[in-house]
This record gives C-alpha cells, sequence and structure tokens, in this order.
C-alpha cells in the first residue's frame, strides 16, 4: 500500500538544534531586510557580504578553476554570482533565480508642486498594489540622483530619525461618497501624492513659496536643484522595519518579503557552501519581475546570457549546450493560505504556513495562461532532492481557479531551455507594505536552495 498524503505542522518535525539553526537565519535575514529596500540596495548588500567570503567582480576573459568565486553586476540593479564547480559547464549549472524589486511608489519625471500652501511629490505606482493600503502610513525615498554634471548621488531620504513622508487620506467625517466606491477606485493613483513639507520662503514676493522652500533645503544639505529630479529614480518604501510577529516569535513582517525573502536564501545558501560544488552553481538577483522582467536588468534581458556565455566560453563551452543540461530553481513566493478570507483559497493546494518550503509546479492564471507548467519528471527530481536533504515542502497553488493567479521568472529561464520550477515561501499580506512569513518556511526554503547547488 502506498504512502498516503499528509501534510505536516513544520514544528511537528524539526528538532530542537534545527529550531536554533532556523532563529540564526531568521536574525541574519532579518539584517538583511533592514539594510536592503530597495534593489538596489540589494545590490549593495549583497556585494559587501559576497566580497566578504571571498567572491570577486567577474572580468571578461579571466581564468577560473573550480572552487573560484566571482559576480557579475548589472548596472547596479540586477546582479549574478556564481562559484565554479568540478564538472565542465557543458553538465550543465544549478541555478537559484529570484527578483529583488518590490511593488512601491516611484516619483513621477516631474514630482514636485505646490497647492494650497503644502508641498508635495507626486508618485506612480510600480507593481500590483492596493493603493489604498499606501496612505496614511510613514514613507521614505530611497534611490539615486544623477546631477547635471553626471556625478551620482545615493540617498535614503527620511532613514533612521530622519523626518518621514505621507500619504494623506480622507477623513471619515466627509469620506460617504469615498466609502460607498468599490475598494480599487477609493483613492485614486492621482491622489497617492507625498506630503513633504508646508514651510514657505521668507520672500512674501517669491513664486512657488512652499516648494522652493523643499529645493532650498535639498540644494543646502545635498547640492542638488529641481532639474536634477529629471534624472532620478527615486522610491518610495514604507519606514517600517523588518520585525518579529506573534507572541511565539514564530513570524517575520517586513516590507519586501515578495521577493527578497527568497533571494536572500538563495544568496545565504551560495555563501554557506563550504566544498566546491559538482556542478556550478549561480545565484540571481534579477530586476522588474513586479512589471514583466522587461529592460535591461529583467530576466528577459540578455544580461543573463552575457554572464553565462562568458563562464561558457572560459571552458571551450556552448552557453546553449550548458542551459540544455542546467537546472533552474525559481525562487519565488507563493500565497499562503489565510483563514479570514478562506472564500478565496483552495484548501486541499494551498501552501499553509510552518508547512515548509511551496513548490508551485505552474503558475499563471486561470486556464495556466503565462504559465511556466513543470513536468512530472522535475516536479519529481525536486521531490527526491528535498526528501534527501530534510528540506519540508508543500505542493501549492495560488488560490482559486478563477480567482487570479500571478507570475514568476520561471518562463523566461524556461524559455532559454532550462529545466525550470518554482519553489518559495508562502506570504500572507503579499504585495501589501507589510507582508508576513513564517522562520520556518524561510528556514527550509534556504536548505532547499542549499541542496540545489550541493546538487550532483
Amino acid at each position: 500500500m502506498g504512502v498516503l498524503i499528509e501534510k505536516k505542522n513544520g514544528y511537528d518535525v524539526i528538532s530542537e538544534d534545527e529550531k536554533v539553526l532556523m532563529e540564526d537565519y531568521a536574525r541574519a535575514y532579518i539584517d538583511f531586510m533592514n539594510a536592503a529596500k530597495t534593489e538596489r540596495e540589494c545590490v549593495d548588500e549583497c556585494i559587501l557580504l559576497a566580497e566578504a567570503k571571498g567572491f570577486r567582480p567577474y572580468e571578461a576573459g579571466m581564468k577560473l578553476e573550480p572552487g573560484d568565486k566571482v559576480y557579475y553586476n548589472n548596472r547596479g540593479k540586477n546582479i549574478d554570482l556564481a562559484v565554479i564547480g568540478r564538472k565542465p559547464l557543458s553538465d550543465g549549472a544549478n541555478i537559484a533565480a529570484a527578483h529583488t524589486d518590490s511593488p512601491r511608489l516611484d516619483l513621477k519625471p516631474n514630482p514636485l508642486y505646490e497647492d494650497t500652501e503644502l508641498a508635495y511629490l507626486k508618485t506612480h505606482y510600480y507593481g500590483g498594489v492596493k493603493k489604498y493600503q499606501w496612505v496614511t502610513i510613514p514613507l521614505e525615498l530611497h534611490g539615486v540622483i544623477v546631477k547635471a554634471d553626471g556625478s551620482k548621488l545615493q540617498v535614503k531620504f527620511g532613514e533612521g530619525d530622519e523626518p518621514k513622508f505621507v500619504i494623506t487620506d480622507l477623513l471619515p467625517h466627509l469620506g460617504r461618497r469615498q466609502a460607498e466606491k468599490p475598494m480599487a477606485e477609493a483613492i485614486p493613483a492621482e491622489n497617492l501624492n507625498l506630503l513633504i513639507g508646508s514651510v514657505p520662503v521668507t520672500d512674501p514676493e517669491a513664486k512657488a513659496r512652499y516648494k522652493q522652500h523643499v529645493m532650498e533645503l535639498l540644494n543646502e544639505k545635498y547640492g542638488i536643484v529641481e532639474e536634477d529630479l529629471l534624472s532620478a529614480e527615486l522610491e518610495t518604501v514604507p519606514a517600517f522595519d523588518a520585525v518579529e510577529i506573534g507572541f511565539d516569535r514564530s513570524l517575520i513582517g517586513a516590507y519586501g518579503h515578495d521577493d527578497r525573502v527568497c533571494a536572500f536564501a538563495e544568496f545565504k545558501a551560495l555563501l554557506d557552501m563550504e566544498d566546491v560544488p559538482e556542478k556550478t552553481a549561480v545565484c540571481i538577483f534579477a530586476d522588474k519581475e513586479e512589471v514583466g522582467s522587461q529592460g535591461v536588468t529583467g530576466m528577459r534581458s540578455e544580461a543573463f546570457e552575457h554572464f553565462m556565455n562568458d563562464l561558457c566560453k572560459s571552458q571551450g563551452v556552448d552557453v546553449y549546450d550548458c542551459f540544455r543540461n542546467s537546472f533552474c530553481l525559481s525562487a519565488d513566493v507563493t500565497a499562503a493560505l489565510d483563514p479570514i478570507y478562506a472564500e478565496v483559497f483552495e484548501k486541499y493546494n494551498d501552501a499553509r504556513i510552518n508547512h515548509g518550503i511551496g513548490i508551485f509546479k505552474y503558475s499563471g492564471a486561470r486556464g495556466k495562461s503565462g504559465a511556466s507548467d513543470a513536468s512530472a519528471e522535475t516536479v519529481g527530481y525536486v521531490r527526491r532532492l528535498f526528501n534527501e536533504n530534510g528540506v519540508l515542502w508543500q505542493l501549492t497553488e495560488m488560490g482559486k481557479i478563477d480567482e487570479g493567479g500571478g507570475g514568476t521568472v520561471a518562463l523566461y529561464m524556461a524559455n532559454r531551455n532550462i529545466e525550470t520550477i518554482d519553489a518559495g515561501v508562502p506570504v500572507l499580506s503579499m504585495h501589501a507594505p507589510f507582508e508576513v512569513v513564517s522562520k520556518l518556511d524561510c528556514y527550509m526554503t534556504y536548505k532547499g536552495c542549499k541542496a540545489v547547488f550541493e546538487a550532483k
């Protein structure tokens, strides 16, 4: 008689020793999240930690030996890291790919204005957001400003004890008609404007006195003028630190779990490899996934091929032979079953908190539209790999079929003829400014990525 499928809570399975390792891992992850709230900051933090572990920048034509550790920084927003394996790249590579961009509010090209003696910055939302979630919470501005002379200024307006920003909302006393609107329409996108000041310049004859006062403060501190905002890339992110959630401290709340929780898991797994891998291990921090993966730093870009082709050329290998024999874990989050909203979930197939890494055979929407659908052989391979390495896992979907769906970078890896499957951490309140994950699921995702990198 075959083994019946039984969903087990991870706390009924893991040992006390593993709980200690899980807590250590959670602390490292929280530190990473507090240091990196944008894709640029993720790349910077990645390089800092990787170089401390012996990684060095990859240069075309450099001689590489098994065990060598290199990284390719693609324009400061996407990074690929590799540990060269014992086997030639013609045998393929073991790849884990995650993305580090998250839903947010970007500044418009001409953001600064004043109205009724208040100064504002206009924004344009990025990715799938519920607009009402971004009002009346403290916000920061992170990014870069490129000045007229070409110099680049990296800024984190509002970090630490600096003043924050906010998007105001209508008071309930005057909000009757707003409350009658559908949720998606209650906060128009054009109302997502950051309140940034209320004091005018002292000259009563000056034009735009409130806007001008803001620019005087920015010029005094950072040496920028309003035109510099035209060539700025500033992202509005929540002013929240990552924190433990619950009396039992079993959960982590933070902005950007999607998908930095998986990016950190694959990255930490690569850093923690003690032995030279049999196959070359590759870790990817991709950009632009939340808006379709387009652009020079997205997973559709040829930048990944460029890096892998260079590695292959150093061994006299055709990159397409490498791809054909490679495996990729598309490390992306999935939705955790939330009993408060049980009507949209499929309880027999959706991921549960504390049940381990969620393996997502196919993504897409409704009739698997836009899906990367892994084969039975690929699911079987991952199942065996995780079982052999003590990784708690669950096979999952994302809600009831006609309720929606989602996508990852998996199809762009599969389109390169790389055997690919999605797997990652189940998330509560996905795409909200403050998401929740389980420490146990985070740790099991790390173990899963490590098993992939060390596979023969």
